[in-house]
Formats: C-alpha cells, structure tokens, sequence
C-alpha cells in the first residue's frame, strides 16, 4: 500500500508530534521501527480527519458504534449493565513481531495439552517429580473425578486464552493463562465491529487482517471432536446477570449455537438433550462459560444450581464434546507458571518462546526464602487464586506496599501454609496511545490473545485480540476493572489481505428450516410479546384519557363517567394506586412511576429484562429501541403527556414492525407473536367490558372505538355515531379486523396450529384444541347477538389456551419422557 494512500494532514501530524513529545521508553509508537512508526502516523492522520482534529470527536463517534452493537459488560456487584468502554485508537503490530507471538501461544497451548492430559490420566509427572501433588490437589480447579476420563480425540483444550505483557524494551512475556472461560474474545470481535463501522475503510487500507477465519475455524475444530457430522453445539452460559452476557450471546449468534442454561439441558441414558418445543434433541457438544464446579452438581458442587445433573456421567460416557474438559482449569493457577519452564524443556524438549513473567512458588524451601528475602521487589499473590490470609488482595499485592504490621501478618501466614503464597517480579508495561479527557495518552496495556483447534486439530492463533488499558488497580486482573477501558488489536501486513475465499470448501448442505427453539427461548419470546403488547395498551389508556375525543372542548375530567372507567382501568392494571387525585399526576404515574407494576416504565423494564434472556435471538435495533429512555413530561402540562404517550406509541409501533419486517417465520416468531396475539385479545375482552356493555354510552363507544384502533374503520362504515351492535362486531367478531378478538383468536389458531407435535397417534394437543374451539366459539356471532356472558366466556377460553401453551411448551420434559437418540 502506497504511503499517500493514507496521507495525514497536518492535524494528525500534530497529534502524532504532541504524544511522541511526552511517551515514555518503549511506547508502542513511540519505540515502532521506522515502517510502523509511519503506520502509526497514516493511521492518526486519517482519524484526526474524520474527527475534524478533535480527539473527543473521534471517541463520540466509536462508543456510539459499540453502543448500537448492544455491547455491554457489568462490573462485580453490578446489577445494571454498563456500556462497553472501547477506545478510539487501535493497536498496530506488525506481521513479523506477531508471527513469533503466534509461535510462541502455540508451543505454549501444546504444553498446556500436554500437561493436563497427564494430570488427569498417568500423573507420570507427580510420580516422577516434576509437579508436586499439591499444585494440584491445592487447586479449587482440579477435579479428582476427571481422572481416567478421556475427552473425544484427547483433547482436554479447544480453546486457550493467554494475558500477555510486552515490556519497556519490547520483550513479550505471558502473564497468566486462562482456560476456563474464554472472556474477551467476543468482545475482541465487537470491538473490531464497532472501530470498522466508526473509521470506514481505515483498517483496510492499513492492510489490517481480518478475524473473521478464526472463528471460522474455532467452529469447525469443536464440531470435529463431536461424534455426528452435523453436530448440534450449545454454549452453556451461566445466565444473563454473569458478566460477560452480552458477549456469550454476540457468539452464540456469530456461530451459530443454541445459547442454553442449565435448565435448558437434561442428561438421559448418558446423553446430554435441550428441552425444545419439539421435544429432546441431542446436543453433541458444549462450549461451556461457567466453571467446572458449577457444571453437575452430583459431581462437582452440590451447591450448584445452574448446572446440568448427570452431565458427568455423559461426558464419563462419550460422545460428548465440552470445551474446555471439566477439570482442564487446574492448569491457570499461579503456582504452575513457577514449573511450566521445567516442563517445558521435559515434554517438548524446548524453551518457551514466550516466557513467563518470573514466579516462585513458597510451597517449595528455596522459593519461600527467596520471596521473603526480596519481598519490597516482589508482588505477592495467591497461589491458587483463593482469599487467603495476610494478604489484602487475592490477586496481587506489592509488597512495598505493606507497612510493617501487614509484612508480619503475610509472613506469618506464610510460614503457616507457604503453599498458598507466589512471588512474582514486578511488571513494567509498554503503553499505547489512548483518547482521555478529550487527550491522547500513553497509557499502558496488556493483550488478550487466543488460540483454538481447527477441524484437524492443529492450533490457530486469532490474529488480533482483546486490549485492555489500565484505568485503576491491577491490569493483570481475570475481569474489566473500574476505570479500564479496550481496544482493538491490529496485525498490519505489508501487503493487502485478501478477502476470504470458499473456493474448495465444501458447501454445508442448504436448508430452509431455523434452528431448535428451547422452551425457555419460546416461554421468553411469548411473554416478551405480552409485555410489549400490556405497556402499548397501557400508553393508549393514558392517550385516551389526556387527548381523547371525548369531552375534548372542555378538558378531561373525573366527572365523566367514561374517564372514571379509563382511570379505574388504570387502577386495575396495576399502573396507578387508585383514582384519587388530578388526571395530570395520575397519568404521569402510569407512565413514569417504576413502583407501579403496571406502569410504562416498569413494563418496559421487564421488557428489557427479557429480552436479556434473548439476546442471541434479538436484533440491535430492538435494543437500540428499548433502551432509549421515557420521554420527558410534566405532569401538570397536559401536551408533554399526550406527546410522551404518543412518541412511546409510536417507539413501540417500530417494534412491531422489526418483528413483523426483519423475524423470519420460524417458531420463535410464531411465540412472539401469539404473545402479542393473547395479550391483544385479553386486553379486548377486558375493554369491551367496561366499555361495550349494555349501558354504554356514546363517550364510552367512541373511547372504545379509540382504544381498538379502529376509530377510522368504523367512520368510513357507518354514517351515524357509534351504535352499540356495529361496534361490538368490528372490535370483537371482524375477521379482517387486525385489533379485532375474533383476528387474534385466529391468528393463535394458526400459530398453534403450524407449531410441531409430540403426539405420534395424529390426534390435536390441548392447545390445537382450546385454540380450534375458541374460533367456533365465535365465528357465528355477530354484533347485534354478541352479549357480555359471550365476552366473558372467550376470555376465560383465551386464559385456559394460554395456560396450555404454557403447560405443553415452556414446562414440559419431565426426565420420564423417552428422547429420540437419533434427533
């Protein structure tokens, strides 16, 4: 790529003349060889363009792509989820430095295989001497009960993540090593996402390489270690209040997996099933995001409650790929990193290419007195990663930073049980330019990089990964800190990447069905339609009532009987406390007061908090929409009332019809919509009621009219005003009629109706038939013969269907029930 391809003006000049002027030895640009310091230079010239030479700019423009990307992460003890820090600027690595990082992470994953695949078969190395029995036995992570349990092919590792740090001098060396849970590397993903849309062709025009074969590979490596050629995989998440949700979700969808819980699964005759609206299915691996000890309570941890009983015994059988091994995370304490150097010229008869930061065990005489001798140059830290005594924090404590009364408590408790405790050296870190305040700033990093099995069972390294900035406390932390922020890592070519090619890879065979929908996916899906549906019709009620047709030349009022109604169904609905009071402050309860269960506020809460448990299956633009905040109002103005309730309206319309436009017309469409459906008819009964009866007025059937939507259908009809008979007809019996109860009571019978089966016998499940009848129930009927015993007895028929459908799909699969093995 020809150098005036990116030519800088003189704004990014300046920018890269103002950081030079002030980064320390060994900044990332600062210390770059003389090609990439000029890649440094094209790449902040062309961002100070696009920012129009504002740093802040720049930053605006990326955290609003990751905000629209739904990227989110929470912090420990966080109940909300925050958005996701992404910095502007990206890493630059040349192909040359990241080809030996490349070499070094995979000798390193060999090793890895290596030693844990002996821990839990031969233990050849504790027998002979090169591992002392409590490395192992002292860790939370190992799990005796894996011992003579071999995964499919051997492979205890599918995927590897390594914390690496690059020095002051330009050394790289491993921090820790993670294989537990992969955490960064969806985020990596997004971050590529969210720099790619907010710089345009920049990352192109770098020569930047692409990420998208990695997880290419990653998905064809866990489906080859799978027993079936078409291998259903779920990754097991522990659930949306983990941290990194929103991450396991992106992947799910990236990859294609079923997203589950451990409700979601269920072990019989030694094979592991999702509980599905079609039954048990057979799921042929797992990549799991949850701990070993949390995985089978029979097994692990009994306290467990998100796991799946028996899983043990499936995998202890065959035929069950889980990434990684139960039992494999025994390898990421700190006290191994003390002995991989060993190990690594006894098994691969080599040197680390990439080393790891000095450490020393106190298990061991020598190491201890070395660790109490240079304590002021040393950190000191838990050796198994557990609370233990004398030290202030399990992950690191300087040991300079201990006044005299914590020295002697951590030496004495070293003494006590010394193989709790690691020294390690001190580590200085490279920086990297970073937008704060507004600035750029050295700030210092430290990349998270991975490393999975392709189909053959070779490794690969993602080229690119996760890089986490130091805000506060320690970067050598497991999780996003307070304060920290990431970005994006580039491996620069010196020629251009070509794009991906799938000449000469086979064709998956086409397919015009959707995947499997597990019940809790389409209990979900139907309830988050039912939400969505209760605070549309809430929003209606407060329009009604602010800026209806009635009374509209005098202003609404308690006084008349049909707003006492709407208020009372308010009051009903849960979204005021009652009827006292003015009607101003009373709809801005119902609008705005989260302590009413009924109000906007709080259903678009449990809105948003279901759609959590969906965030595999729901586009951005859902989130984009749900997450906007209430429009402002005043509850004493009326107009900011009726304009916050019309703008929700209207917000809420945009769902709909993202389900309506963008949902393909699978299962998980059809229990949204019969969700909407349900709520819809329920929700008509009900108004119908109230304002259809016997005694209703014209005010009652013109706000009837309103509430239905059907105002304009019922005008271009009917020359006269709103008569009791045709009323009840359009709002109840028209079958074209899209508010109508008798559309939506159609609507469910061809939802129902398309659903699958586990009848063999041909006869119609209970929900087929409550859902047949209630059409019968009405198609007869019309307006002038409609009576409210009718309306009364369709709305209990539609609450015994919705029972149904709960009883038949979202809790069922008893472990009684004979799976097919083959499905």
């Amino acid at each position: 790529m020809a150098a005036d391809v990116l030519a800088p003006r003189a704004s990014g000049e300046a920018w890269a003349d103002a950081y030079l002027a002030t980064a320390p030895a060994g900044d990332l640009f600062a210390g770059a060889a003389p090609a990439m310091a000029t890649r440094w230079r094209d790449m902040l010239g062309r961002l100070s363009i696009q920012a129009q030479g504002d740093p802040a700019t720049l930053a605006d423009h990326v955290s609003r792509q990751a905000i629209d990307l739904g990227m989110a992460f929470r912090l420990t003890g966080d109940e909300q989820e925050r958005s996701w820090p992404l910095g502007p600027v990206p890493l630059l690595i040349d192909a040359a430095e990241w080809a030996q990082i490349e070499r070094g992470l995979m000798q390193r994953a060999n090793l890895l295989e290596r030693v844990v695949s002996d821990i839990y078969s031969t233990q050849s190395l504790v027998r002979d001497g090169k591992l002392p029995a409590s490395i192992l036995t002292g860790s939370p992570h190992y799990w005796r009960v894996m011992t003579g349990t071999p995964p499919p092919r051997g492979h205890h590792l599918h995927f590897y993540a390594a914390d690496i740090g690059r020095g002051p001098t330009g050394e790289w060396r491993v921090l820790a090593d993670r294989v537990r849970t992969p955490v960064g590397v969806g985020y990596a993903l997004e971050n590529r996402l969210a720099l790619s849309r907010a710089t345009g062709d920049l990352l192109g025009a770098m020569n930047t390489r692409r990420l998208a074969p990695f997880f290419d590979e990653l998905r064809r490596g866990l489906a080859a270690d799978c027993e079936r050629t078409d291998p259903r995989i779920g990754l097991l998440t522990p659930g949306r209040f983990n941290q990194s949700y929103a991450e396991q979700a992106h992947l799910a969808r990236y990859l294609g997996l079923l997203l589950v819980e451990g409700d979601d699964l269920i072990v019989s005759d030694g094979r592991l099933f999702v509980r599905t609206i079609q039954g048990l299915k057979r799921i042929d691996g797992l990549w799991r995001w949850m701990d070993s000890r949390f995985l089978d309570p029979l097994a692990f941890d009994g306290r467990s409650h998100i796991g799946v009983p028996d899983l043990y015994n499936a995998c202890a059988r065959g035929g069950l790929m889980v990434s990684n091994w139960p039992g494999a995370g025994v390898i990421e304490s700190r006290a191994f990193a003390a002995f991989l150097p060993q190990l690594a010229r006894e098994l691969l008869g080599a040197e680390l290419l990439l080393p790891n930061i000095a450490t020393w065990w106190c298990g061991q005489r020598q190491e201890r007195d070395h660790v109490r001798a240079q304590l002021d140059n040393l950190v000191v830290g838990s050796a198994f990663d557990q609370d233990v005594a004398g030290l202030p924090d399990a992950h690191f404590t300087p040991g300079s930073a201990l006044d005299g009364t914590q020295r002697a408590a951590l030496l004495d408790a070293m003494a006590r049980r010394p193989m709790d405790y690691v020294g390690q050296e001190v580590v200085k870190l490279s920086t990297t330019p970073a937008i704060i305040d507004g600035q750029l700033t050295p700030l210092p990093f430290t990349l998270r990089i991975f490393v999975a099995r392709d189909a053959a069972g070779q490794w690969r390294v993602m080229p690119g990964g996760f890089a986490r900035l130091a805000g506060h406390g320690d970067i050598r932390a497991a999780l996003m800190g307070r304060g920290d922020m990431s970005a994006d890592l580039c491996v620069i070519d010196s020629h251009p990447v070509p794009p991906d090619s799938l000449l000469g890879v086979g064709a998956p065979a086409i397919r015009r069905v959707g995947g499997m929908l597990p019940a809790k996916a389409a209990d979900n899906l139907f309830w988050l339609g039912r939400y969505i549906e209760r605070a549309e019709m809430t929003l209606r009620l407060v329009r009604a009532i602010v800026g209806g047709s009635i009374e509209a030349d005098l202003g609404p009022s308690l006084a008349s009987p049909t707003m006492a109604r709407l208020v009372d169904q308010l009051a009903l609905w849960g979204a005021i406390a009652g009827r006292g009071g003015a009607i101003g402050p009373l709809c801005a309860t119902a609008l705005g007061d989260a302590r009413q269960s009924g109000s906007v506020r709080a259903l678009m809460g449990v809105v948003a908090n279901i759609g959590e448990g969906l965030r595999d299956r729901l586009a951005s633009d859902f989130w984009r929409l749900v997450r906007l905040p209430l429009p402002g109002f005043d509850g004493n103005v009326t107009e900011t009332l009726l304009d916050a309730s019309s703008r929700m309206i209207e917000r809420i319309s945009a769902l709909s019809g993202l389900a309506a436009e963008n949902m393909g017309r699978t299962e998980g469409w059809r229990f949204h919509d019969m969700g909407r459906r349900m709520e819809r008819a329920v929700n008509g009964c009900r108004l119908l009621t109230a304002f259809g009866n016997d005694q209703a007025s014209a005010d009652d059937l013109t706000v009837l009219l309103d509430l239905m939507d059907s105002q304009i259908s019922y005008r271009t009809r009917y020359l006269t005003g709103p008569a009791l008979p045709p009323v009840r007809d359009l709002v109840a019996l028209e079958p074209h009629n899209p508010r109508a109860i008798a559309y939506q009571a159609a609507r469910l019978a061809e939802h129902v109706a398309a659903l699958p089966t586990l009848r063999a016998d041909g006869m119609p499940e209970e929900p087929r038939r409550l859902a047949d009848a209630l059409v019968a129930r009405l198609a007869p009927l019309t307006g002038d013969m409609l009576t409210m015993g009718d309306i009364g007895d369709v709305e209990s028929r539609l609450l015994r269907l919705s029972d149904a459908i709960g009883q038949r799909y979202f809790l069922q699969l008893r472990k009684t029930q004979t799976p097919d093995l083959l499905s």
